[in-house]
């Protein structure tokens, strides 16, 4: 079997691992081989591609990024039917499986080819975990660590300025990193896309803190929350290819309202690429492991139109169909938990 792989959307820690496992994987199994295909769809669009092999694949594992680059392109943007070029392309690398590795939109693009019969095996990938057809995604926790370093770090420096430290994060349609790094990190408000929040409440906790003798304060905001008055989150009118609004700007937002409302000194850090670079923590170069075999035993059995997945603590193939139907919103339970420690 030859298969062909790429990575798509942004990029993750863990990326370079499941590209390992997959030629690993294919290799132990005998008479498999690999083509590499450059900067997600674009690549395949274009026919830019190398081979992968066990040498060009050796020492990856803990390399952040990913040695096939990334690109957000959408093969059926602005009406364009892709799938031709795509279906050419794997034709003339004599491709029988196709790998894309990447969140909702690289798999949506995958969903699309393989109802016009392209052999798609998905593998799930995006730091926010917010993939409905798979329990966690790798680069969530690298992600999680990071922004918990953070938050340690401003603690000590909103505590010797007496400051509010507004901390944005990562977290388009879910909280999942806020919550999980606001708590390890002893964060005292955090604010979701879930759940639109009254900024006279964060003004609240703030100032009941210093009532009782704290003179700082550590908000962590996810970029897509809003407040109740419903305050576009965009800092730029343009979309990219699958039309999602650039964020960015809520955690300035709070940062001004803040201090306006309270006049405490207050600083807005916004974490941004930061969250998706550097080496991935060990439990994200396992799931990356364990998702790249995964990926290829399901090709070389012919299962395609699924993607590999972490339901408790196996790996399962789910159909895309499934896996997209619905992205994975943050357990209120969670959040629940979070709050106790607001203010």
């Amino acid at each position: 079997m030859r298969v062909g792989l790429l990575t798509g959307g942004g990029d993750c820690p863990g990326l370079n691992a499941v590209i390992r496992a997959v030629v690993r994987r294919g290799l132990v199994q005998g008479g498999n081989s690999f083509v590499g295909f450059r900067n997600g769809w674009a690549g395949v669009l274009d026919d830019d591609a190398s081979e992968l092999t066990l040498q060009s694949t050796a020492g990856i594992l803990p390399r952040g990024g990913t040695i096939l680059g990334t690109s957000r392109t959408n093969p059926f943007a602005a009406g364009e039917d892709g799938a031709a070029r795509i279906r050419s392309t794997l034709r003339g690398r004599e491709v029988d499986a196709l790998v894309p590795i990447g969140g909702e939109d690289t798999l949506g693009v995958a969903l699309s080819l393989h109802l016009e019969g392209v052999p798609i095996v998905g593998v799930p990938k995006t730091i926010d975990n917010d993939l409905g057809g798979t329990d966690v995604t790798f680069g969530f926790q690298t992600a999680v660590q990071i922004v918990t370093d953070a938050i340690d770090r401003l603690h000590t420096t909103a505590e010797s300025h007496n400051r509010v430290m507004v901390v944005e994060v990562m977290g388009r349609h879910a909280g999942w990193i806020a919550t999980y790094a606001g708590i390890a990190g002893g964060a005292d408000a955090i604010l979701v896309p879930e759940r639109p929040f009254d900024i006279e409440q964060v003004v609240a906790h703030v100032r009941r803190r210093a009532e009782r003798g704290r003179s700082f304060s550590i908000v962590v905001v996810a970029e897509g929350a809003t407040p109740l008055d419903g305050m576009p989150r965009s800092r730029a009118a343009t979309t990219d290819a699958f039309g999602h609004v650039r964020l960015g700007g809520i955690g300035v937002w709070l940062e001004e309202e803040i201090e306006r409302r309270t006049g405490f000194e207050s600083r807005v850090t916004i974490l941004g690429h930061v969250q998706r670079g550097g080496s991935p923590v060990a439990f994200d170069r396992v799931l990356a492991t364990r998702f790249g075999v995964a990926a290829m035993d399901a090709a070389a059995a012919n299962r395609f139109g699924v993607i590999v997945a972490l339901r408790g603590t196996q790996i399962v193939e789910v159909p895309l169909e499934q896996a997209l139907r619905e992205p994975k919103l943050l357990d209120p339970g969670l959040y629940e938990t979070a709050e106790l420690f607001f203010g």
